[in-house]
Order: C-alpha cells, then sequence, then structure tokens
C-alpha cells in the first residue's frame, strides 16, 4: 500500500496524483466492504440453504439429533465465544499477560462430571430442553420456575452479546449504533429462524474456523512486522521478562481472581452451571446423535478450549511486543480521543501526546537491547533492559491515566475504559485492505454464532417448557415449530430492544457477569438438587428457590456484597433450604406427599 501512496506523490501533476489515489483508496476500502458482506451473507444464505424444509419438531429444536461429536464441539467452543471474547481477551492478555488463563482450569473436570451424569440422562428422557427433566425429577411448577429463570438471563444476555460488537463496531466504522445493532440481529434472526439448530450448529462449525484463522493471521502480521532478527521464541522470552508469561499462580489468595485454585474450584461450579442447566449449551450437546457422540463432543471441548484460549491470549501478548516498536495509540479508543480533541482539552490532550512521543522512544530503545540481551544471553543486561523497561512502562501508564482524565473532563459521560479496543484498533491500522475486512467479519461471525445458539435456546424453552407445556399442549408439530419461529423472531427484536438501553451500563462485560450471576445460582442449586439428593420432593425444591431467588435481589439492591458470590449463596441457599423445608413437611404432613 505504501508504494502506492509514494507513487502518487511522486507525480508532477500533484491534484491528478491526489486524484489518482483518492480512487485507489475507494478501491481498497471497497475491497474491505465486499470481504465484510460478501463473508457474513455467504454464512447466512448457507445455513439456511442446508436446513431448509425443516418442518418437525424434532428436526427443528434437535437437528434430527443426527450431528457427530465434532460438530457438536465446534458447536459448544463456538456458543461460548462471543465477540467480546475475542476482543476482550486479546485486550486482556495486552494489559494483564496470561493469567486469565486459569479461569479455565476447572472445564475438563466439568466436561467429565456432565458426560457422566446429565449427558445419559437426558438422551434417555429424549428431552427437549434441560427443564424438562425437572418435570420427570419434581412437577411442572419446579419446571416451569427454572425455564422462566433462564428466560430472564438469557434473554436480557443476548441483548448485551448482541449490543457489545455493535458498540466497538460502530465506534471504529462511525456508523450509528442502532445500524449495527439492527444489521446483527437480523442476519442472526434470518438462519436461526429458518433452520432452527442444525442451521445453528451448521454455521457455527464454518464461523468458528474463519474465527479462529482471522485470529491467528492477526498474530501473524504483527510478528511479521516486528523488526529483522526476532525469532518467535524471541516473543516468548521477551513477553516472559516482561511479565506476562504469568499462566499459572499456585498462591491461595480469596481476593484473586485468577489463580489455579479459583480456576479448578470456582471455574468448576461455574461450568457445571453453564454447561448443565443453560439450554443455550444443552441444546448443543443433546443434538448429538448418541450418549457416545455427545459425551465426546462435551468432553474435547474441555480438552481444546484451553488450548484455543492460550491461542487467543497469546495473540494479545505479540500484539503487546509489537507494540514495544511500534507506537501505540495513547489510548486505543482512538474514536474517543477525536472527539474530545473537539473540546477545550485538544491544547493539554496534544501536550501529552508530545511526551509520551517521548516516552515511546525511550521505550524502543530499550526494548530492542532486551531483544539483544536475550540472543546474547548476558543476564546482566537482561536485568538493566527490565528494569529500565519497567521505569518506562510505569511512566507511559502515568500519561495514559492523566489522558483518560483529561477526556473524562471534557466528556464526562465517556467511558475511557479501552483495553476491549486494542485488537480492533491494531486491525484497522495496520492491517492490509481486505484483511481488514476479513477481521472485522470475524467480530461479526463471532457474535452472530453466540447469538443464534441463544436465541434458538430461548425459542426452544419458551415453546417446550411455557407454550406447548402450558397454553397450546395438543397442537400438530408444524404449529410448535412456527411457533418456535415466531419466538426467535421475538426474542431477536427484544434483544435489538434492549441492546439500545445497554449504553446505560459502566461496563458491558460486568453486566453480563451480573445478569448471570443474578440467576445461575439457583438454577445450578434445583439441578443439584435433582441430580445428587434423591429424597427431596417438588414442593421444597420450588419454595427453596423462590426463597434463594429472593436473597439473591436483596442482596443486589440492598447490599455491596461483590455479584460473583451470588452464584455460590444462590446454590447454597437451595441445597441447604430444600432439605429444611422437606423436614417441616415431612413432620406436617403424610410421608407420601410431596
Amino acid at each position: 500500500m505504501e508504494w502506492l501512496v509514494l507513487a502518487c506523490l511522486d507525480r508532477d501533476d500533484h491534484s491528478t496524483g491526489n486524484l489518482f489515489l483518492h480512487y485507489i483508496l475507494l478501491f481498497m476500502n471497497a475491497i474491505d466492504w465486499i470481504a465484510l458482506f460478501g463473508t457474513l451473507i455467504l454464512i447466512v444464505v448457507y445455513g439456511a440453504w442446508k436446513t431448509r424444509g425443516t418442518h418437525n419438531m424434532h428436526g427443528y429444536l434437535l437437528g434430527s439429533k443426527s450431528l457427530p461429536w465434532w460438530t457438536v464441539c465446534i458447536s459448544i467452543m463456538a456458543t461460548q465465544a462471543s465477540a467480546v471474547t475475542f476482543l476482550s481477551t486479546t485486550g486482556q492478555a495486552y494489559e494483564d499477560g496470561m493469567r486469565f488463563l486459569q479461569f479455565y482450569f476447572g472445564l475438563p473436570l466439568a466436561m467429565i462430571i456432565l458426560s457422566v451424569t446429565a449427558v445419559p440422562l437426558y438422551h434417555k428422557l429424549k428431552v427437549f430442553t434441560a427443564y424438562e427433566y425437572l418435570e420427570t425429577r419434581f412437577d411442572l411448577k419446579t419446571r416451569t420456575l427454572a425455564a422462566f429463570f433462564f428466560l430472564m438471563l438469557r434473554g436480557l444476555s443476548v441483548g448485551i452479546t448482541l449490543y457489545a460488537p455493535s458498540l466497538i463496531l460502530s465506534t471504529i466504522l462511525g456508523w450509528n449504533i442502532n445500524l449495527t445493532t439492527v444489521f446483527i440481529g437480523l442476519l442472526v434472526m434470518m438462519y436461526t429462524v429458518g433452520g432452527g439448530t442444525k442451521a445453528v450448529s451448521i454455521t457455527q462449525k464454518y464461523q468458528l474456523a474463519f474465527i479462529m484463522s482471522g485470529m491467528i493471521l492477526a498474530g501473524m502480521i504483527a510478528f511479521w512486522n516486528l523488526p529483522e532478527g526476532i525469532s518467535f521464541v524471541d516473543t516468548f522470552k521477551v513477553a516472559g521478562e516482561m511479565g506476562k508469561l504469568n499462566m499459572i499462580n499456585f498462591s491461595f489468595n480469596l481476593s484473586d481472581r485468577y489463580n489455579i485454585w479459583s480456576g479448578l474450584i470456582g471455574g468448576l461450579f461455574l461450568f457445571l452451571s453453564y454447561f448443565g442447566a443453560d439450554q443455550s449449551q444443552v441444546g448443543r450437546y443433546i443434538s448429538g446423535s448418541s450418549i457416545t457422540e455427545s459425551r465426546l463432543g462435551l468432553i474435547f471441548n474441555g480438552l481444546l478450549k484451553i488450548p484455543m484460549q492460550f491461542i487467543v491470549l497469546y495473540i494479545g501478548i505479540l500484539i503487546f511486543v509489537f507494540y514495544q516498536f511500534h507506537q501505540a495509540p495513547l489510548i486505543h479508543n482512538t474514536s474517543l480521543r477525536e472527539k474530545a480533541m473537539k473540546t477545550e482539552a485538544s491544547v493539554e490532550l496534544k501536550q501529552l501526546e508530545v511526551s509520551y512521543q517521548t516516552v515511546f522512544d525511550q521505550r524502543k530503545e530499550a526494548a530492542g537491547q532486551l531483544v539483544k540481551a536475550i540472543q546474547d544471553g548476558n543476564e546482566s543486561d537482561i536485568s538493566n533492559s527490565k528494569k529500565t523497561l519497567k521505569g518506562i512502562q510505569q511512566a507511559e501508564g502515568e500519561l495514559r491515566s492523566q489522558t483518560k482524565a483529561v477526556i473524562k473532563k471534557s466528556l464526562p459521560d465517556a467511558n475511557t475504559q479501552d483495553k476491549d479496543y486494542v485488537f480492533i484498533n491494531y486491525v484497522m491500522t495496520y492491517l492490509p485492505h481486505g484483511l481488514i475486512g476479513l477481521l472485522l467479519a470475524v467480530v461479526f461471525s463471532a457474535a452472530m454464532s453466540s447469538m443464534a445458539s441463544e436465541l434458538n435456546a430461548l425459542a426452544s424453552t419458551s415453546v417446550v417448557d411455557i407454550y406447548k407445556r402450558s397454553i397450546r399442549p395438543d397442537e400438530e408439530d408444524r404449529h410448535y415449530v412456527t411457533a418456535s419461529r415466531w419466538l426467535t423472531v421475538t426474542w431477536a427484536v427484544f434483544a435489538m430492544l434492549f441492546a439500545s438501553l445497554a449504553n446505560q451500563a459502566e461496563n458491558l462485560i460486568q453486566f453480563v457477569n451480573i445478569i448471570g450471576s443474578l440467576f445461575y445460582g439457583t438454577i445450578l442449586g434445583i439441578f443439584l438438587s435433582a441430580f445428587y439428593i434423591k429424597y427431596l420432593k417438588s414442593t421444597a425444591v420450588f419454595w427453596s428457590a423462590i426463597v434463594a431467588e429472593m436473597l439473591i435481589l436483596y442482596l443486589y439492591f440492598y447490599t455491596d456484597v461483590a455479584f460473583l458470590l451470588y452464584n455460590i449463596v444462590g446454590c447454597a441457599a437451595v441445597v441447604v433450604l430444600a432439605p429444611v423445608i422437606q423436614f417441616i413437611q415431612n413432620k406436617n404432613r403424610p410421608a407420601n406427599l410431596s
């Protein structure tokens, strides 16, 4: 691209040259648009075409139970991996290193437990949703209550799944936020309404492969643009010396979110709840063609998810190393910087940027010295370079904090947290045209993949557990398939509307976690009672769940208890209160009554 620009500027006729450059840039930008929209439309058309003609509930909601284990596995992984995952994870690694990887250490153990307990049970009962099992184990009111909690949880979360990438892409591209929200929502709606579960799973195979290929390509470009002589092994060594390869922490600290103990123990309970009781995941693996296929899908998800997260995190590390030699923006949300530059803060911001340029020049030199010391194996020089870089990073951090404070002062409503913009800003700044369009398509695809599973789960639960069971129980299959399609549309519209309110949230990731924590603990408590406490009856579990949820809502509205603790409190409340209520029942009622 650079040679084209120089060729234009070197022409004698500068006006003609600039016009020539203008048309070239328009052409290159057109390649991005073609790559973006071509990729997304191809995914939608393929998913709709491959699953056309699905007219019965077994085919629409369970994919005719025909999916092999690798499709189940990829569908599970793709459901987990929303656009926020790829944007935030790379930014997390850029700022905090690899320690987030420990969060997933409990996943393989959770997959084994669910493969032994939940999978054969769901297959044996031939359920469409996880909550059908609760009626078999307890009664209708307990099933309906759990389904209602799920609909509240996932119905709100799908709005955030849609809004987060819409916000970032609208900021980067300069689009109206409502346009990107409706665009993604309509694309997902088209093939999810048409093909149901099978359409979701089939498209997710290609979406995840496309997403990971695009992410890896972005990381490779960062590596290729490092100074000559820096090997791939050197990037590991530089990252390690700068404290970014902090993958395992054995210290037991309750205030530390990411250590091996929080990953193994806290992660285990979180993933048991998510994969065992959340229909957006249960719907993925009960579509397997057999118990073995579903089990293999879960097990391989547990085995492959950690390497996948390692790759995504390390791409963030590569971008960090890249920015040791190329100047990063003072704030990665460059659109916010442009807005601030139009206010009275512009003079102060320009002064900060001049200081930042000086700091970058020092950092670039010190980073080069660190690489040379590593390659020479000179421990003394390595130690000295690390100390120098640490001081430079501290100075840089202070400049970034001052910049954010200045922007916040001039734009009081602005959110200056910018780590979610690290990856997308790198893509927009350093990748060639064409690849920019493909990487933007990666972000859209990740959002579509996760949202499609959530919409499908919401429609399945609404129809099977509420509409078919309690409102219109005696209709033909075609009627329920039609109802599922209309409910998919309804939930998609709800997601778009709720997404328009999401900009009131202080932090999107935190907002998603709060919504989940309000319901996950109670739902997990209901399922643990069903699976493992065989003497419990329906009424005891039902009322313990009601009390547990009231307790969680009280903690949320009237206390400062950390929201991550709601999962433990909700689950423990159900499991502890249900036996107490059962005991009281047994004392006051005949033993054969629940």
